[in-house]
């Protein structure tokens, strides 16, 4: 029988409790679980909480991760350090006791920082699903755990792919507080005016939404070339990633390809979308076209991680107001069945992409497959770099709006 201080799955590994530190009390912060929609900045003061001061120079001496990028650290006075539930979107300060699958931690910046046993890092908590590297969830302690995502994840890995590494382990040494004891949350920094209001946007940009067959089947670079080629043919593009797990190298992609303006998730509140709600992920993505909206850009690219048949994103494409938003879909897909599939799947939802791009498109064979099995247009990544291929209802579109 495995003890209470072991973790579960294939990626446990034995661990010992945190030494309690007994400080002055303050209380912590209690909000609501992760599948309650009203965790967001509700404060409840519950059982007292050992606290010791945090200063400045020790934040700013810490690697810090993209993922708590919003996050003032000038709010922050103290770390509770012990009788707190950590929830997601939390930011600690973590100690890193063994390097494995994460050896670099992206910065705020997008720099790829490396990582030494003893380093003091800042981190958000967040579940995470990746079919290609963890799945992992939020801890209900201070309990050594895991550095689940370069992005700068903290959770306790339940699951892994077997060509990945054992996750890089950490020490969690507290979660940041300010001076009033409340934690130091992701939500607390959200974007203003973050859910619908409903109201009017006037000239409504075109909306695509680019989705995968699966995890790493290409959406990241086929959004990059949409970008860069409707950049080139005159366009203005905004791009929102809607789901995920907290990380800059997508935001940094698209920046690079020429995006007006990028927001993701945790610019609303999220270190990870894993385990949130469905229907503040249904509330979500109105948001953040409203919000890109305001820039005025002729066009709004939508990324959805992971795969069609990953729950979160499936049910997201099944709703209403995905049809509400979303003009036109581009499927990426790694190769010729999954690009079949994935045609599939859309249709049967009375949902026509309008293009098939992604990994597949770098094997002419494998494009040659698709082409007999589906109707679909298949477009090479130079085409959409170059701007020689532009989905055919955006000039009408554009017009339409004018």
């Amino acid at each position: 029988m495995q003890s209470k201080g072991e973790f579960l799955g294939r990626c446990g590994d034995t661990v010992t409790a945190i030494p309690a530190v007994h400080f002055s009390y303050h209380h912590s912060s209690r909000q609501h679980g992760p599948d309650e929609d009203s965790q967001d900045n509700e404060f409840q003061f519950g059982e007292p909480a050992r606290s010791e001061p945090l200063s400045l120079s020790r934040l700013q001496a810490a690697k810090r991760s993209y993922a708590t990028r919003r996050i003032a650290l000038n709010d922050a006075a103290f770390l509770l350090t012990d009788g707190v539930v950590p929830q997601s979107g939390d930011l600690v300060l973590a100690r890193i006791e063994h390097l494995g699958h994460h050896r670099r931690l992206e910065s705020p910046e997008g720099r790829r920082s490396q990582l030494y046993v003893g380093d003091e890092i800042l981190l958000c908590y967040g579940a995470r699903y990746a079919s290609d590297q963890f799945e992992a969830l939020v801890p209900d302690s201070l309990e050594p755990c895991h550095m689940v995502a370069a992005g700068g994840i903290a959770a306790k890995c339940l699951n892994r792919h077997d060509a990945t590494k054992t996750p890089t382990r950490i020490r969690p040494l507290g979660l940041v507080a300010d001076a009033a004891g409340h934690k130091l949350n992701l939500k607390r920094y959200a974007l203003p005016a973050a859910t619908p209001t409903g109201a009017s946007l006037g000239k409504k940009p075109y909306c695509m939404a680019v989705v995968g067959t699966s995890m790493n089947a290409g959406k990241t670079t086929t959004i990059a070339g949409l970008v860069k080629g409707m950049s080139r043919n005159g366009f203005t593009v905004a791009v929102g990633k809607v789901t995920g797990t907290g990380a800059g190298g997508d935001r940094w992609a698209y920046v690079d390809a020429g995006a007006a303006e990028v927001l993701d998730f945790t610019d609303f509140g999220y270190a990870s979308t894993y385990k949130v709600p469905r229907e503040t992920l249904k509330a979500l993505l109105p948001a953040m076209v409203q919000r890109l909206a305001q820039g005025q850009p002729d066009v709004i690219v939508l990324e959805l991680a992971d795969g069609l048949y990953f729950s979160e994103t499936s049910e997201l494409v099944e709703s209403s107001v995905f049809a509400d938003q979303v003009d036109d879909v581009v499927v990426a897909a790694s190769d010729a069945m999954g690009a079949d599939a994935g045609v599939r799947w859309l249709t049967d939802r009375s949902i026509t992409p309008v293009a098939l791009a992604g990994r597949m498109t770098s094997s002419p064979l494998a494009v040659r497959e698709a082409t007999r099995a589906v109707a679909t247009p298949i477009v090479p990544l130079d085409d959409l770099v170059h701007g020689a291929w532009q989905p055919p209802r955006l000039q009408r579109f554009i017009r339409l709006s004018a």
